[in-house]
């Protein structure tokens, strides 16, 4: 292996038959990785990969039919999750490892691992805390040591919010923000259908949630110095609520508040940068709507904390539900039918203090409304978010902080073009108003 000095960072010149792999291809997000593919990984070498050669064969045959274009020369990888070798030979034959295969919690580890060993990049869309924070705390210090970026979160939980997070403070020019709040909210256009969420995107919360108790621990460990006092202090929103657009909002349960506040940390840490604040929220049409997932939701939490009750929920998706998790997922139409918005309201000084520790003397004197949308968010955006994430370790990694390690997206790609990129497929990040306060 050959190891060049390139821009400062220990860079790899390694040769590998692939770019990009995209694992757990046949499964229903891989699908869509694959499709968002031909198009965003045109001009680089992928290939896919599984465990069975006839489901990945066949998978390729259905997804380009989709795209109008012939995949049946798309490089194979053999790989299953309980054969470590296979996973390392993976990783071995790329340079980016799209990691479609969750729960993470389950099954992201291994693939991780390989990974490392490799000396290969990987970025996933878990949106799970536990792994998040806890595959930190075991791998960014290996993962400097070794050059490999491992970039996690990198779909819907939580491009949207992290490098929303990122443009809004981007565009609130000279001085600092505070605090942020977001609200992220989706409509339908069209004709409306039960079963619009995959059982694997279900699942995944089931494993989360029943497991939240791992992580206080794993903060306490992972985040041992405190980040300085800031002030005013954002306080959280009742329960329920009514956002400035009028919506019904609750708070917003994902990863993104989490994943927010550890690049915030990130940056305090490496550039002395002063941390904002953040809540997120998520907004409903009407209060009709509003106590239905709060029923959905108050079962959940409550069937969650026994084993008995995690097995109904992953055995009876449908029922626990009320018909809104299914196997099969969204449509085609359903998929592309369905808008997300997030708004940002940012609050700051335009004045900028010579030190984070320090306090200002006035409270905030202006304020930044941002938004960040797109469409089909649970997969096609996630997707196309996840790709253009390994694209951008492949085309920019000299923008990106030091020469690797465990990082949230807003860490790794705030100084990179991925937002322009993101806009150029799909999404928009626009600011909405800027005021004096």
């Amino acid at each position: 292996m050959k190891l060049v000095f390139h821009c400062g960072k220990l860079a790899r010149s390694i040769a590998r038959k692939l770019d990009v792999v995209i694992f757990g291809a046949t499964g229903f997000t891989g699908k869509y990785t694959i499709l968002e593919g031909v198009k965003i990984l045109a001009g680089l070498r992928w290939g896919v990969a599984g465990r069975s050669r006839p489901k990945l064969e066949a998978t390729l045959a259905e997804i380009g039919q989709k795209a109008g274009q012939d995949l049946s020369q798309t490089p194979i990888v053999l790989a299953e999750l309980d054969n470590e070798r296979s996973l390392v030979q993976m990783a071995s034959e790329c340079r980016v490892v799209v990691n479609c295969c969750g729960p993470y919690r389950l099954y992201g580890e291994p693939v991780l691992k390989a990974c490392l060993e490799a000396g290969t990049h990987h970025v996933d869309v878990s949106g799970e805390p536990q792994f998040l924070e806890g595959m930190q705390l075991k791998y960014h210090e290996q993962a400097k040591e070794k050059g490999v970026y491992l970039i996690s979160a990198c779909g819907f939980d939580s491009i949207p919010a992290d490098m929303g997070t990122v443009f809004l403070e981007q565009q609130f020019g000279e001085g600092a923000v505070n605090s942020v709040e977001s609200y992220i909210s989706s409509k339908v256009t069209g004709r409306r259908e039960l079963g619009g969420i995959h059982y694997g995107t279900w699942a995944s919360a089931v494993h989360a949630i029943a497991n939240m108790r791992e992580v206080g621990q794993i903060r306490r460990e992972l985040f041992r110095t405190k980040l300085p006092e800031v002030e005013p202090k954002l306080k959280e929103r009742p329960a329920l609520h009514k956002s400035s657009g009028g919506k019904w909002s609750l708070p917003f349960m994902g990863a993104d508040r989490s994943c927010v506040m550890r690049t915030q940390r990130f940056f305090y840490e490496t550039e002395g940068k002063r941390p904002l604040q953040m809540r997120a929220y998520i907004s409903f049409s009407g209060l009709v709507e509003v106590f239905a997932i709060s029923f959905i939701g108050a079962i959940f939490w409550l069937l969650v904390k026994t084993t008995t009750g995690q097995n109904l929920l992953l055995n009876h998706p449908r029922l626990f539900s009320l018909g809104l998790v299914s196997h099969e997922g969204p449509s085609d139409e359903a998929a592309k039918n369905t808008h997300f918005t997030m708004h940002f309201e940012g609050r700051g000084w335009e004045e900028k203090l010579a030190s984070p520790e320090e306090k200002y003397p006035y409270p905030p004197n202006k304020v930044i409304r941002t938004k960040v949308t797109g469409t089909n968010p649970g997969y096609g955006a996630t997707c196309v978010a996840l790709l253009l994430s390994a694209r951008t370790i492949l085309q920019e990694a000299d923008k990106m902080p030091g020469s690797g390690g465990f990082l949230t997206p807003g860490a790794a790609f705030a100084k990179t073009n991925l937002i322009p990129e993101l806009c150029k497929n799909g999404f928009t990040f626009e600011v909405v108003s800027k005021a004096k306060l």
